[in-house]
């Protein structure tokens, strides 16, 4: 993986926050890396070096139309030489490529690193993980002129991504009480909760509906008593939003400089600044939040609020 800047801690001041007995900071992933940035550079660190270890030069992939891990792996394919395919869910997005590459920032970007995609239904994107889709999948590198591939899952997520993530956390982050993170597919808090010390509590706030995630957290984990679901913040499932929620972000952005995603680190500290203010947490506690990234997506997050005429993201 490339050289990247340093994974700063930084001390947030937010007129949101009524505690003055709380500490907040945020881990600035976003900063490691201008395109692979956040948890996205964490879960391709190792996956890359094993498909080099396997002399595979073809990644396929999967994700929807505004992934990050899309965005993420279509650039580290580009950096490392390796070819890289994408199924991507819809398989009306294929049917005008060109106006689809004009109207979707993320996948016009990947498209622009090299990356070849492969457009399926819905229906069909839910067997991405059935041994049978991935079988069929075998033709795809063949047919646009690839080799064989190195699969690596939707969001990243397998044992060499929850690997990667297990280095977010570090010395500098032992003083903390309590770890709090934004949750997808469930690889990167499984890394946090791996390398958290025995006295730090890990809070995950899903992005997504439904109570799958602990399953699959629980594939990965090595402690069970140290973390928490906190499922009241998802503002209605993945990539929904609101107008209190993009409010909070500008105003968050304006007051601190630290831009955040309406997908995912938007709903953290949203969740997370209702929680101080609730007396969540104890008098004296110290908080940090992982910023994981993902601002690729404002772009595109912001194209589909003005079709609606909603308020954007600043």
């Amino acid at each position: 993986m490339p050289n990247t800047k340093n994974s700063i801690l930084q001390k947030v001041s937010f007129s949101g926050i009524n505690r003055k007995d709380i500490q907040l900071f945020i881990k600035r992933e976003d900063l490691i890396h201008p395109e692979i940035s956040g948890n996205k550079f964490r879960k391709l660190k190792y996956n890359l070096k094993q498909a080099q270890l396997e002399n595979k030069n073809t990644l396929l992939t999967f994700g929807g139309a505004f992934s990050n891990h899309i965005s993420a792996t279509a650039f580290a394919g580009k950096l490392h030489g390796f070819k890289t395919i994408g199924v991507i869910r819809g398989d009306e997005l294929g049917d005008d490529l060109e106006k689809t590459l004009q109207s979707n920032p993320t996948l016009r970007f990947a498209h622009e690193c090299g990356m070849q995609f492969k457009f399926v239904s819905r229906t069909d994107y839910r067997k991405k993980a059935s041994q049978e889709f991935i079988e069929q999948l075998k033709d795809v590198p063949i047919a646009i002129g690839m080799d064989d591939f190195y699969l690596v899952p939707e969001g990243g997520t397998n044992d060499l991504a929850i690997k990667g993530c297990e280095e977010i956390l570090s010395e500098e982050t032992e003083n903390f009480d309590t770890i709090c993170l934004a949750v997808g597919t469930g690889g990167t808090i499984s890394g946090i909760i791996n390398s958290a010390k025995p006295h730090q509590q890990v809070l995950g706030f899903p992005a997504l509906k439904g109570d799958f995630l602990n399953d699959e957290i629980n594939k990965y984990v090595h402690q069970t008593e140290n973390w928490k679901l906190i499922s009241e913040y998802h503002f209605g499932g993945y990539a929904k939003t609101s107008n209190e929620l993009i409010t909070f972000i500008n105003q968050f952005k304006k007051e601190t400089s630290i831009p955040l995603d309406p997908v995912y680190t938007g709903k953290l500290l949203f969740g997370l600044v209702d929680l101080i203010n609730r007396d969540y947490f104890d008098e004296g506690a110290k908080i940090l939040a992982i910023h994981t990234g993902g601002l690729q997506g404002i772009e595109g997050m912001n194209t589909i609020l003005k079709r609606r005429n909603s308020l954007i993201i600043e």
